[in-house]
C-alpha cells in the first residue's frame, strides 16, 4: 500500500503542476480522487473488509458521472467522499495520518 499512496501523491502533484504549465493552452487535465469506490481493486487488494470501504464505498457509475461534469467544467482537482479527511494532513503531523490510515486499511 505504501507504493500505491506513493504513486497517487505523484500523479496529484504532477497534475497540478502540468495543469500550472498548460494553463495558457486549450488542454484541460484533472486528477480524480475518488476515495473508496466499489472496484475489483479493494478484493484484490484485500480491502472489501476494511474499516475504510465498511464506512461506504461509492458507485462507479456516480463518480464517473461527477467527475465527467467537473471535468468539463475545468475543475483540476476532483475530490468524492471524505473531503474533510483531504483536508487532515495540513493539521497533523504525517506520522499520525500514516498511523490513521493504516488503521482504516486494517480488515477485521
Amino acid at each position: 500500500m505504501a507504493v500505491y499512496y506513493a504513486t497517487k501523491a505523484y500523479v496529484l502533484s504532477f497534475t497540478e503542476a502540468l495543469e500550472n504549465e498548460l494553463k495558457d493552452t486549450n488542454i484541460t487535465i484533472s486528477a480524480l480522487c475518488p476515495g473508496p469506490t466499489k472496484t475489483g481493486f479493494s478484493d484484490r487488494a484485500n480491502l472489501s473488509s476494511s474499516k475504510l470501504f465498511e464506512s461506504g464505498a461509492l458507485h462507479v457509475e456516480d463518480v464517473a458521472k461527477v467527475c465527467y461534469e467537473q471535468f468539463m467544467r475545468g475543475k483540476t482537482i476532483i475530490i468524492l467522499g471524505a473531503k474533510v479527511a483531504t483536508m487532515l494532513p495540513r493539521f497533523f503531523p504525517r506520522k499520525l495520518i500514516t498511523k490513521v490510515v493504516r488503521s482504516m486499511q486494517e480488515v477485521k
